[in-house]
């Protein structure tokens, strides 16, 4: 992105904070997430930087990383999963000499789930992800959603929180938001709709052809693009491996190692269940989301957005907001063996937050009803159960149960 409109970011305050304390820090997200654009700026006249995009540098990592990593002081080394072993250079450096903020690795693949990462670091870094902008990100707020605020608030202020922070951004039709998606380029850059499709059309390109071969050898990538398209069809829905290898004729375990890369890559989010049952039998499986709608769109060739992508919109929010915080929450779904079935459920602090989506202008008092069963079941530490909506009034439908435009939360 072009230094003049760079929009402040959400993780940049952790960022500064996490290098003011520990000797490495990893900032890790999806290829154009805008993770260069951030450690440079934040850090810019405090360290050298090197790219293991640069061949030089490439090579020097893989043959000499310990020469590599001693030519500063203070060094800032981008895409490092092009090199994992370079994590036991940097760890045998930092033994020698503990000094907060002394590296700043950014990676475009989970470090933590790579097989041929065998150096975690652990006690010595810190992990941060960056996850595409958040929509007041792209309001140019660096923030997130009013989930610490509703949290910290008591459940009867909630009405005035909301008004107050209805009136951050105006009100704007959220399917727009979900074809522009989060990448810096197409939500902040890109003005039209065949500008952005050229590009989610370069990226997945790129993906396929040099990101994914650095993580795992693909031979069929016109199996690994069916696999991807599947899994953009089944935004929102159980994960089912099986079934989902069977509808495009793949066999079970291909398809679990396939999906184990788009995860590693930050493509997918598998969101687990609330698995702590009183009274009810819980489903197990996963939810299956993409951590941006904008490329799960394009990537299923859908011409409009459906109520999943604004569930996949709110999670998206979520997300990038318990990753900006030091003691992330959990962020889960619940559903019962019977259908009962409440969207997320944020587990923080011993308190339980309950949040159904709903893609209605005019949301009903029926619309409450898996939101009260599972305050019923979990009342003792369950907050208010938040009902997001595409219309404007913000409203208690029923006991314990608030409805609100989704615009007025993330």
């Amino acid at each position: 992105m072009n230094e003049s409109t760079t929009l402040p970011r959400l993780l940049a305050e952790p960022l500064a904070q996490a290098c003011r304390t520990l000797p490495v820090v990893v900032v890790t997200g999806a290829r154009q997430t805008g993770k260069t654009t951030l450690v440079q700026k934040l850090l810019l006249g405090e360290r050298s930087y090197r790219t293991l995009d640069d061949l030089d540098v490439l090579g020097q990592a893989q043959t000499a990383p310990d020469d590599l990593i001693r030519r500063s002081e203070r060094m800032t080394l981008d895409e490092v999963q092009r090199s994992p072993d370079l994590l036991l250079a940097v760890k045998r450096a930092v033994d020698e000499e503990k000094r907060p903020g002394r590296y700043v690795l950014t990676g475009s693949a989970n470090l933590l789930l790579m097989r041929q990462v065998s150096e975690s670091l652990a006690g010595r870094a810190i992990y941060l992800t960056l996850w595409p902008m958040t929509r007041r990100e792209q309001l140019g707020l660096g923030r997130c959603g009013a989930w610490n605020r509703l949290l910290t608030s008591k459940d009867d202020q909630w009405l005035d929180l909301l008004r107050q922070e209805g009136e951050v951004g105006p009100p704007e039709d959220w399917r727009v938001l979900a074809r522009r998606g989060g990448y810096p380029t197409p939500a902040h850059e890109l003005t039209d709709s065949e500008s952005r499709s050229l590009w989610f059309s370069g990226y997945t390109r790129t993906y396929l052809e040099r990101d994914l071969q650095e993580l795992s050898a693909i031979s069929a990538l016109v199996d690994f693009r069916n696999l991807m398209r599947a899994a953009s069809l089944r935004l929102g829905q159980l994960l089912n491996q099986t079934e989902l290898g069977r509808d495009i004729g793949l066999p079970q375990p291909t398809v679990h190692r396939y999906l184990n890369l788009l995860e590693t890559s930050y493509q997918i989010v598998r969101l687990p269940s609330f698995s702590r049952n009183r009274t009810k039998r819980l489903v197990k499986s996963p939810k299956l989301y993409w951590t941006d709608t904008g490329l799960a769109l394009h990537l299923a060739g859908e011409p409009e957005p459906v109520g999943a992508h604004l569930e996949n919109l709110v999670l998206a929010d979520l997300l990038a907001w318990r990753d900006s915080r030091f003691d992330p929450p959990s962020i889960m779904y619940w559903r019962t063996v019977l259908g009962e079935e409440v969207d997320f459920v944020v587990e923080c602090a011993d308190q339980l937050l309950p949040i159904e989506v709903k893609a209605t202008r005019r949301p009903v008092v029926a619309d409450t009803r898996h939101l009260v069963t599972f305050r019923q079941e979990y009342g003792e530490s369950c907050r208010t159960g938040l009902l997001l909506h595409c219309g404007r009034e913000l409203e208690w439908l029923s006991p314990g149960v608030l409805a609100v435009p989704w615009w007025m939360v993330i």
